[in-house]
């Protein structure tokens, strides 16, 4: 086994999991999948520890709770939860977790629409916290078709801007104006900032959420409204955005970068509550565009990679 595409992801059998002190086996109904993840397998992902060979990716299943270990509350048995794996794991019929990592699901919410929103949601919500959205303005979402970008289009207009989608080819920016975003505007086209101006009156837009980066970031933050807030949180084209912190100084442009990641871990059981709440109440709405059979993992994460998915990508075990 090596690290490379995703032709490198091939089922097998593993030794039967057992729940240690603190610890639940789940058995997995639905496994979620990040952007993250793919680099990771790929070997080339800048920001975890590469695993050793060979590894179980996944970090976030939705299930039933089917075995307790020493010294877990019996009431956990049997719940559906949420179930963070840590970086590896889920891609498995049961899986192994921490009782501090488990998130109840509501009976009114399905578990793959809980997957959806656990760390889509959950950063998404952190990121329009951090952002300080204010009615009025005007928001441009990068990458508006995924899984984060899908639920910021939501949270935006839900706090009352104006909502500029940006995100590559016709069924994603067709997705877009169904969640709510005013204009939708393609950035594989020449100009596309230009566009921007046009439908924020000029100024640019006052909040812009990055996670693309590379060229598309930095158009992005030249586009940006003087006084605006410019929030890193991805880098889908592989480079993070190089921002010239003295410009953005002299431009009143705050920047809040991707490093703000490493601080919504504490927070996270909190934010995915929240945003489970919001889906039962019909606020927003998780977007699954395509689900595979486990077996069928590496076509899960080459259909991620080839930026042809819409939403959220999840394995149905």
């Amino acid at each position: 086994m090596s690290f490379g595409g995703p032709e490198v992801l091939v089922a097998g059998e593993a030794p039967e999991p057992v729940a240690g002190p603190g610890q639940v086996v789940v058995d997995v109904s639905v496994a979620g999948i990040t952007f993250v993840e793919t680099q990771i397998r790929r070997g080339v992902d800048k920001w975890h520890a590469r695993p050793e060979l060979p590894y179980v990716p996944g970090g976030t299943v939705a299930g039933r709770v089917a075995s307790l270990g020493k010294d877990v509350d019996p009431a956990w048995s049997g719940r559906r939860v949420l179930a963070g794996t840590g970086e590896s794991g889920g891609f498995a019929e049961r899986a192994v977790a921490a009782v501090g990592d488990l998130i109840p699901v509501p009976e009114e919410l399905g578990l793959p629409e809980a997957v959806a929103l656990h760390t889509d949601g959950g950063t998404a919500l952190g990121l329009v916290e951090g952002a300080r959205i204010r009615p009025g303005e005007w928001v441009l979402v990068e990458a508006a078709g995924g899984g984060v970008g899908s639920l910021l289009v939501q949270l935006a207009r839900a706090a009352g801007a104006g909502v500029v989608a940006a995100a590559r080819g016709a069924r994603k920016l067709e997705l877009a104006r169904d969640l709510g975003a005013e204009v939708a505007i393609d950035y594989s086209d020449p100009g596309w900032t230009d566009r921007v101006r046009e439908a924020t009156g000029g100024a640019g837009p006052d909040v812009v959420f990055d996670g693309v980066g590379g060229e598309i970031g930095r158009a992005a933050f030249e586009v940006t409204a003087d006084g605006g807030r410019f929030s890193v949180h991805g880098a889908s084209s592989g480079q993070v955005t190089a921002i010239d912190l003295t410009r953005a100084r002299r431009r009143g442009v705050e920047v809040i970068g991707i490093e703000q990641l490493f601080g919504f871990g504490p927070r996270m059981e909190k934010w995915t509550t929240r945003v489970m709440s919001e889906a039962v109440a019909g606020r927003i709405r998780p977007v699954i565009g395509q689900t595979f059979p486990l077996e069928r993992a590496a076509d899960a994460h080459a259909a991620i990679e080839s930026r042809t998915a819409l939403g959220k990508t999840l394995l149905l075990i």
